[in-house]
């Protein structure tokens, strides 16, 4: 069993780290991904989203932190017994993620391809806000949920069948599935909906598969899709 006063360390040096490692890396994504492909500072949906996505982030962070710190140090990085197919996704996945926002920023900031009414902005801001939720109280409860696909013996790996997961098995995901076209959209952006569909599409591919892995290989997971029929979306898949 893991000493208290060492996890409590532990904790504590990856707070620091993390911080460290925001502090440093954000500005610069925020100009490369943001401001450089709008042309100007003056990008205001651009400051707007970012207002609001650092205090999403931050509130998620602290409640997570509050009720679950070990899944955020298992967030950290990715994790030795990664499935292969799964690095593969990732590999296309996070790229598709990340070019939601300079394509945002080339249309909105700097050509004006899309001509955005305000509603469709706010509901790009409510599919955040519900995902993030959705996220937190799924985070809440799992500390299994890792940012990669791998069966976790060396933490006691099982099945997680409380919260959101005595709905849907996947809720995660389903979180993303509303946070990548919310993000298109709270940017103003059409053609920024491009890659984040693409991301959606990649990640229904990856619940797929993550499900056959788990049935296969995790105690009782089988089981439990009997109890839980739904991965996504209740009622429909």
């Amino acid at each position: 069993m893991v000493d208290v006063q060492d996890q409590g360390h532990a904790y504590e040096q990856f707070n620091r780290r993390r911080v460290i490692g925001v502090l440093l890396c954000l500005p610069l994504f925020f100009y490369v991904c943001f401001f450089l492909p709008a042309g100007t500072f003056a990008w205001h949906r651009g400051w707007l989203f970012i207002l609001v996505f650092l205090t999403l982030e931050t509130i998620l962070a602290r409640y997570l932190w509050r009720t679950n710190p070990e899944l955020l140090i298992a967030r950290s990085h990715f994790h030795k017994g990664t499935k292969r197919w799964d690095k593969v996704l990732i590999a296309f996945l996070i790229p598709a993620f990340i070019a939601i926002f300079p394509i945002a920023a080339f249309d909105d900031g700097r050509f004006h391809w899309s001509e955005m009414s305000g509603w469709l902005c706010g509901l790009g801001y409510l599919l955040m806000l519900g995902g993030f939720g959705l996220a937190s109280w799924a985070g809440r409860v799992n500390k299994f949920a890792e940012p990669t696909v791998r069966i976790q013996t060396d933490r006691g790996h099982q099945v997680i069948d409380s919260g959101p997961y005595a709905i849907i098995r996947h809720p995660m995901y389903t979180a993303c599935l509303g946070i990548f076209p919310g993000f298109a959209l709270a940017l103003g952006s059409y053609w920024a909906l491009l890659p984040a569909w693409i991301g959606c599409g990649i990640l229904v591919l990856r619940t797929q598969w993550e499900d056959q892995t788990l049935q296969a290989e995790l105690h009782g997971y089988l089981d439990y899709t009997v109890r839980v029929p739904f991965k996504l979306i209740p009622y429909l898949w």
